[in-house]
């Protein structure tokens, strides 16, 4: 059986551990959107699925039909494609991707407060 856009979307979203919401935050798409999707009213506008597929990490192409096409960018714009290529290259920056991904937005919040106090140590700018 073949799936529909919802669900594809609902199996990309529990894969990362994902509500509506935090898809909603991520993505700048209203929540309401999500709702009425949900119910069957209506699917997003091409728009709000670029947003939605980007944030997923997904082309519109894969959310719509479930396949890809060869070469069609993810990202809505070039500083997006160049952190995730970072990351990619990156192992230790891929390991700590990782790991984040899965944390609370308070435990990210925290780890970003310990970095940046680990750069001003290093620079010797200490409180």
């Amino acid at each position: 059986m073949k799936k529909t856009e919802y669900e594809r979307y609902c199996e990309l979203r529990d894969k990362y551990g994902y509500k509506d919401s935090d898809v909603a935050k991520g993505s700048g798409v209203s929540k309401s959107t999500f709702s009425d999707w949900k119910a069957g009213r209506y699917a997003p506008k091409t728009d709000k699925m670029v947003k939605i597929a980007s944030f997923l990490g997904v082309s519109v192409e894969y959310l719509t039909t479930g396949e890809e096409k060869e070469n069609e960018t993810y990202y809505l714009n070039e500083e997006t494609a160049k952190m995730a290529q970072a990351i990619f290259e990156n192992k230790e920056l891929r390991g700590l991707f990782d790991t984040a991904k899965d944390s609370t937005p308070e435990d990210i919040q925290t780890v970003h407060s310990m970095l940046l106090a680990l750069k001003r140590k290093e620079r010797g700018d200490i409180d």
